[in-house]
């Protein structure tokens, strides 16, 4: 170990910073943030540090550098590219052991400024003790993505409780066994939801009741419409999370392989022919699951609540008294037209956009087709594959011409991507030749021809009829 870590308390000590560009910005902004009374030593003052001068945040003490200046302060921060001037504030601050940093300049620093994540009063710093600033930053921005911003509030919540749980516990292996409860279960769970006054009156009843059984909860997840890239990071956090799984057909392999490798799954996908699972047994396995303690993570294809019947389970949870949350997926018919290159709204052609289902008969005929064959709107379908000759029909007959571009995307965002462009005239026609599977999208409107020509994902757009016509011959 070649540098001692520590925190430093500097609320009300003084800071001198000698510098007023960019990076004496980035330092001054994270002093001013820990509470220090900051000088500035610069022959002008950057507008941002101007402003904070006005607002008496910091004073501007002299335009050049002295040591006198030193006197009283707790810590100074080299931040000017004179090296030689850098070079005068080390060895002075050194003379009068003064802690000082040398942006940029290890061998002249006596402590590094760490890369910081900030979830006060939780505090993480990485260091490469200056010899790889870059690699630092890298890692903490990986470790971002798992710090839920919440952390701040559950640390505060655990300070709170502090002297109760040491009572409770004064064991302190049964004292970790419990924080480790708490951080994997419904309290942490609750701040995450911004029910704080909740979470602690939860963390009173776990520790009135230690030997009560661990509740379980369910997280309804939306897992996209199968490139593992575009779950969110609430969502990553919850496949690692998860005790058990239950996931639809249509989440992909790539996602799931992101999920705890422990984790039981289970497939309750439906299918259109074959086995499907039941909705009742799919709210069955998820309160079964959730009453053993369990964490519960039900993981369905594009956002749960569009189309994926989440709000259903989240009833059905609601009257057996399980905890639930909801992580939102992005929507199959927002990602899959931007992989295709097809923009839902644009000036020119389309001012509106619907969404619609139309995967039965008796789910088409509940559709309000006057209003879907107005123009100048972009129409985009979910689950439309076996309707095809129908929807053509009901457009044209209530008004939406037949040249009306169409376009069909087979397995959006994945590898195996497909786009077929034609006209709303030979829409079941291009499904047949080119032989759509599911999962599929069918977006109707002029902004489907621009797929054409913005296409940047997988293989290029398929053109009509004429290269399946063609190909038979």
């Amino acid at each position: 170990m070649n540098l001692y870590p520590l925190f430093a308390d500097l609320k009300g000590r003084r800071v001198l910073v000698i510098g007023a560009g960019q990076v004496a910005e980035r330092k001054i902004e994270m002093l001013l943030r820990a509470g220090a009374e900051v000088d500035v030593v610069a022959t002008r003052l950057s507008p941002l540090l101007a402003q904070c001068k006005r607002d008496g945040r910091l004073q501007h003490r002299a335009l050049q550098f002295t040591p006198q200046q030193l006197d009283g302060v707790w810590l100074v921060v080299a931040a000017t590219d004179d090296v030689a001037l850098n070079r005068r504030v080390a060895e002075a601050a050194g003379r009068r052991q003064i802690w000082v940093n040398v942006v940029d300049d290890a061998p002249l620093s006596s402590f590094q400024v760490p890369a910081i994540i900030d979830r006060s009063p939780l505090m993480i710093a990485v260091s490469s003790g200056g010899s790889a600033p870059m690699l630092a930053r890298l890692v903490r921005e990986r470790l971002e993505r798992w710090l839920t911003p919440s952390l701040g509030l559950l640390a505060g919540l655990f300070d709170r409780c502090r002297t109760r749980i040491r009572a409770a516990f004064p064991d302190l292996a049964r004292r970790r066994a419990f924080y480790d409860e708490l951080l994997q279960g419904q309290v942490s769970a609750l701040v995450d939801a911004g029910r704080v006054a909740e979470a602690e009156q939860e963390l009173l009843r776990t520790l009135a009741q230690p030997g009560a059984a661990r509740r379980g909860r369910v997280i309804l997840v939306g897992a996209g419409p199968g490139a593992a890239g575009l779950l969110t990071l609430d969502a990553l956090r919850a496949l690692q999370q998860a005790d058990v799984i239950l996931h639809d057909q249509l989440v992909s392999a790539e996602v799931l392989e992101l999920a705890r490798r422990d984790a039981e799954r289970i497939a309750v996908g439906k299918h259109g022919h074959g086995h499907s699972t039941a909705q009742e047994d799919i709210h069955g396995l998820m309160i079964e699951h959730a009453r053993r303690g369990q964490v519960v993570v039900r993981l369905k294809g594009g956002d749960p609540f569009v189309f994926g019947r989440g709000g259903e389970e989240l009833e059905a949870l609601r009257a057996a008294g399980i905890d639930y949350a909801v992580v939102p997926g992005i929507t199959a018919a927002v990602a899959c037209a931007a992989y295709a290159g097809i923009p839902l709204t644009h000036r020119d052609h389309a001012q509106s956009v619907r969404l619609a289902t139309a995967h039965c008969a008796r789910s088409i005929d509940t559709l309000d087709w006057r209003a879907l064959a107005v123009e100048r709107q972009t129409l985009a379908l979910y689950m439309a594959g076996a309707q095809l000759d129908t929807v053509r029909q009901r457009l044209i007959e209530y008004g939406r011409s037949p040249s009306t571009p169409v376009a069909l995307v087979e397995n959006g965002s994945r590898r195996d991507q497909r786009v077929i462009v034609g006209t709303l005239a030979e829409l079941p026609e291009l499904a047949r030749d080119h032989q759509l599977k599911s999962p599929s999208l069918l977006y109707i409107g002029e902004v489907a021809a621009l797929a054409r020509e913005l296409s940047w994902f997988g293989a290029a757009p398929i053109e009509g009829r004429v290269a399946a016509l063609a190909a038979a011959a």
